[in-house]
């Protein structure tokens, strides 16, 4: 695909609504003239200059618009996410481009994600991620690390919602047991919540209709299991440990989202899981977050 091709395969995702004919992103209008010394837009409505990423989470972009797009693609064939590192190699860019590109490509994607409540039959679990403390090379030196004196501090819980046939969310928190609030607050009233024996589950009959199930005799039984919330957590590990070998504890929400969507995609073909993270990317405003990350400017 050349330069001129990717810029024309984009401007008609990011303008689809009036049939990929510019229009700027401060007034509305849609005359403007093309700059031949650069590749922007002048507004006749209100003078501005804009280019095809104005207004999206890749405003003010340097790559060219090829490069983005095969980041993307290269972003979805990873079946357990892509790491920064391997893009940049991928494309010749410096690991900070690589890093920033991919985590608004996952801000995207989360922001398109349908975020209603879950219903019918929704699994539910929790597991920790980070916080990993090395023992000492000599078995004299080593800690208890079951202490909490010994611990690191940055374990993290990740809390899933599965809908069966559905969408998964995903959370971060502090304990597993901070679950509980959450799944009352995203699941519809009325839906059956599958979860296995930890006691602090009990409080969700007070609001669901519940199964149990309890690892220790069985993976399924009577119609009871969360093989699919351990499903995506095998995936999110699987992401960790192969493919990042870590994962700063602020982002770990972003990969925990990323890959809640490959769960849920993960029976679809790669084109139309590219066309749906080009669509997400198209309509994704700028991010507060990663806009001048690496200059210190993020919110």
């Amino acid at each position: 695909m050349s330069h001129d091709e990717a810029r024309d395969a984009f401007r008609k995702i990011r303008f689809a609504d009036t049939d990929g004919e510019p229009y700027c992103p401060e007034c509305g209008c849609c005359e403007a003239y093309d700059l031949k010394t650069r590749q922007v837009y002048k507004c006749k409505g209100c003078a501005k200059q804009y280019s095809l990423a104005s207004g999206t989470i890749f405003a003010s972009r340097k790559l060219a618009i090829r490069d983005i797009l095969a980041a993307i693609a290269i972003f979805i064939n990873g079946a357990k996410g892509y790491s920064a590192l391997q893009l940049s190699r991928d494309l010749s860019v410096d690991y900070k481009t690589a890093f920033v590109l991919l985590h608004k490509v996952r801000e995207s994607i989360e922001i398109a994600r349908n975020n209603g409540a879950l219903s019918g039959n929704v699994e539910v679990d929790g597991a920790y991620f980070g916080g990993y403390v090395k023992p000492a090379n000599e078995k004299k030196d080593r800690k208890d690390r079951r202490k909490k004196v010994h611990q690191s501090g940055k374990r993290q819980s990740v809390i899933v919602m599965r809908e069966r046939g559905g969408r998964t969310l995903t959370y971060v928190t502090r304990t597993e047991a901070e679950g509980v609030a959450l799944v009352a607050a995203n699941v519809e009233h009325g839906a059956t919540v599958h979860a296995d024996e930890a006691s602090h589950w009990d409080k969700l009959a007070a609001y669901f209709p519940i199964k149990r199930i309890n690892h220790q005799i069985a993976y399924s039984k009577d119609g009871a299991c969360t093989n699919q919330a351990e499903s995506f957590f095998s995936r999110l590990r699987r992401a960790e440990v192969g493919t990042h070998h870590h994962i700063a504890g602020k982002y770990l929400g972003a990969y925990a989202a990323e890959m809640a969507w490959r769960e849920d995609t993960n029976r679809q073909a790669n084109g139309h899981q590219f066309a749906m993270a080009m669509g997400a990317v198209a309509v994704a405003p700028v991010s507060r977050q990663w806009a001048g990350y690496w200059q210190r400017h993020a919110a």
